[in-house]
């Protein structure tokens, strides 16, 4: 199963404040549904709670959580105490990708264990209290990039990029 992060960060890289998204850029969450649709998607117990604590549709949702007995009090979540566990649950999924989608600490988590960054690069520098990792260069290389400027839906330019890991790293590193 090949192991994706899907994000958009800010060019300071932010993604977040007080548990809330910094901008609402429609093109962008077009991209994230028909990027993630009828997949595992894994996320941090913050990002499910910043969603009204209900799951993305069309997608099998799995919460992480080192709360001890966490519960998401939906039937549609799977909940899982660490990303490896996450990671295995969705691998029964016998899907042919999976995604990382948020938060900070999760995206650190599981950078050097993807395949592939699927980033939308928003063109604009803002306060946040969530950050992604800066993308080791030496280990991903964008392979697909894409811009779209900013117009009346679009508060600011963004630009699609795609990642693909050129070098692997041993587990034990990671």
């Amino acid at each position: 199963m090949k192991l994706s992060i899907i994000v958009a960060a800010s060019l300071n890289h932010a993604i977040g404040k007080n548990n809330q998204m910094l901008w609402n850029l429609p093109e962008d969450m077009r991209f994230f549904k028909n990027t993630t649709w009828g997949l595992p998607l894994i996320m941090g117990r913050k990002t499910f709670e910043a969603l009204g604590n209900k799951p993305l549709p069309g997608r099998f949702n799995i919460v992480i959580s080192r709360r001890p007995g966490y519960k998401a009090g939906n039937p549609e979540v799977q909940e899982a105490d660490s990303l490896f566990q996450a990671i295995d649950l969705a691998k029964k999924m016998d899907a042919k990708e999976a995604f990382i989608g948020g938060g900070g600490q999760i995206y650190k988590e599981s950078l050097l264990l993807c395949d592939t960054i699927y980033m939308t690069r928003v063109f604009a520098t803002l306060e946040g209290d969530a950050f992604f990792p800066v993308i080791p260069q030496d280990v991903f290389q964008m392979t697909y990039s894409k811009k779209v400027p900013a117009d009346e839906k679009h508060a600011y330019a963004m630009e699609f990029q795609t990642w693909t890991k050129i070098k692997s790293i041993p587990e034990h590193s990671v």
